[in-house]
């Protein structure tokens, strides 16, 4: 069977990554987080103090750029971590510092045109599940299968809310929720790679969704890619 390239974008914490991981797994393709790209660069920008009350010291960040050496790799469950120059920092990227700085992050057009290099070389052989806001749209424009998932903002607060509790840390949900609000305008209007659902993208709304009622939508739809008949999959 042909291997496809398989892009999920969508709307902060409505679950692209768990989907995401889960079907590559399941199909045996090669999972990269894209988001977590993004969120590396600003975990290395507050590491290196270049975050200002105004914004980013970007002269700066774009001479650090071709230094910043991001990478995957499966942890002993088989799950993919995020590392940052050889380190592991999965569980600093995850919260609400590196969060509500990151959408200020993505919108710099020389570290976008950096990410998406990187990640088009990841993906150049196929067999690869991608998420984050413009793989279908700006990555991979030519995936033979585009998700674009969403949720109301007030589920995927709650779900962030229950995630970050359930990993004994802080949490308020108000901010949470704030948080979600401004990330999506911020991620909606950006003038480099917007986003945006992708016009042969499907649409998942999984507010009322249970995972394994998601894990099935997903397998379902993959099945139907790779065995379609039409040249584009061939």
């Amino acid at each position: 069977m042909k291997k496809i390239t398989i892009a999920i974008d969508g709307h902060s914490s409505c679950g692209k990554s768990t989907m995401a991981k889960d079907l590559a797994r399941e199909i045996g393709y090669v999972y990269i987080d894209s988001g977590a790209m993004y969120r590396a660069v600003t975990y290395f920008c507050l590491q290196h103090g270049l975050f200002t009350k105004d914004g980013v010291k970007k002269d700066e960040l774009q001479a650090a750029m071709p230094n910043i050496n991001i990478s995957f790799h499966l942890n002993a469950e088989g799950r993919p971590e995020t590392f940052l120059d050889g380190k592991c920092i999965e569980k600093e990227i995850r919260g609400m510092e590196v969060s509500s700085r990151v959408s200020l992050i993505a919108t710099i057009g020389f570290v976008r045109e950096a990410m998406v290099a990187m990640q088009q070389s990841m993906g150049k052989e196929k067999g690869i599940v991608m998420d984050g806001r413009d793989i279908g749209t700006t990555v991979f424009p030519n995936a033979e299968l585009k998700i674009f998932v969403t949720a109301s903002a007030e589920v995927r607060a709650q779900r962030r809310y229950d995630e970050l509790k359930a990993k004994g840390e802080t949490a308020s949900y108000e901010s949470i929720l704030e948080n979600v609000k401004e990330r999506d305008r911020i991620d909606s209007g950006r003038a480099i790679s917007p986003l945006r659902k992708a016009d042969d993208a499907i649409l998942l709304d999984n507010s009322a969704m249970t995972i394994p009622e998601q894990k099935a939508w997903l397998m379902e739809k993959f099945e139907e890619t790779v065995n379609c008949n039409s040249p584009k999959y061939q």
